[in-house]
């Protein structure tokens, strides 16, 4: 009985022993192991980060070469407004004049409208005109608004002349009791960027300010006192106009 209870407790002992040599042998080899580990995930990391950082300096280069071609879209779109405005910087426009009036010579014809309509106060010599044609759309129906009639003028300083005259006689320029319109003859995009300034203008002009668009889209007001104020954009000028007393009404 006691010697199979002693062999019990040897059996045990050994156990134990046996358990913690292998605890023993065991604890470098974990280390080892952790460490073997630690830089594997290290080198998996760095290599993830080398691309996630390739990946993004080719997305960086992509968004730049996109920048850059937005940028030279927007000089040429420009570029291209300029030259058109150039193109059309010695003519006008003229606007509900009756359709086929001219016959088969408009330029002659277009030439003694002006000079019927201003007279020889405003243009002491007959301008001369280059070209004369109505605009390039379809021929209107019977009723329909006649189409615009565009007038190509020598001489820089006529055009400025006849329109600067035009504007005075606004809502009052006839010819032979038509009453009709003269204007710059703006590009369409120039016209877009221009007609929202309609309503402002209004609001102005009830005011009893003097309000004029300066080339391209550049609203300039003259106020009472004589002093100039200028806005680039149409929301800056409609907070000026509402933030004026209603004394200066007309």
């Amino acid at each position: 009985m006691a010697s199979g209870t002693r062999l019990a407790k040897e059996r045990k002992t050994a156990k134990d022993d046996s358990f913690a040599m292998a605890n023993q042998i065991s604890m470098p080899a974990l280390t080892s192991l952790l460490e073997e580990h630690r830089k594997s995930i290290s080198a998996a990391l760095s290599t993830e980060l080398r691309s996630a950082f390739a990946s993004l300096e080719a997305k960086l280069d992509t968004v730049q070469a996109t920048v850059i071609d937005f940028e030279a879209c927007i000089k040429l779109k420009n570029k291209n407004i300029d030259l058109e405005g150039r193109s059309r910087r010695n003519k006008i426009r003229i606007v509900d004049l009756p359709e086929a009036i001219e016959g088969p010579r408009p330029t002659s014809f277009f030439l003694d409208v002006l000079m019927e309509i201003f007279g020889d106060q405003v243009l002491q010599t007959p301008p001369k005109v280059d070209r004369a044609h109505r605009s390039l759309a379809a021929k209107p129906r019977q009723g329909d608004q006649p189409r615009p009639v565009i007038v190509c003028l020598h001489w820089h300083q006529t055009k400025e002349l006849i329109v600067r005259e035009a504007r005075k006689r606004r809502n009052n320029l006839k010819y032979r009791d038509v009453l009709i319109r003269i204007y710059e003859d703006y590009c369409p995009k120039v016209v877009e960027q221009r007609a929202v300034y309609r309503d402002v203008m209004a609001k102005l002009y009830n005011l009893g300010l003097r309000p004029a668009l300066r080339y391209l889209a550049k609203l300039q007001i003259t106020q009472k006192n004589g002093t100039k104020k200028c806005f680039s954009s149409v929301e800056k000028a409609d907070a000026f106009a509402g933030a004026q007393p209603t004394s200066c009404n007309r």
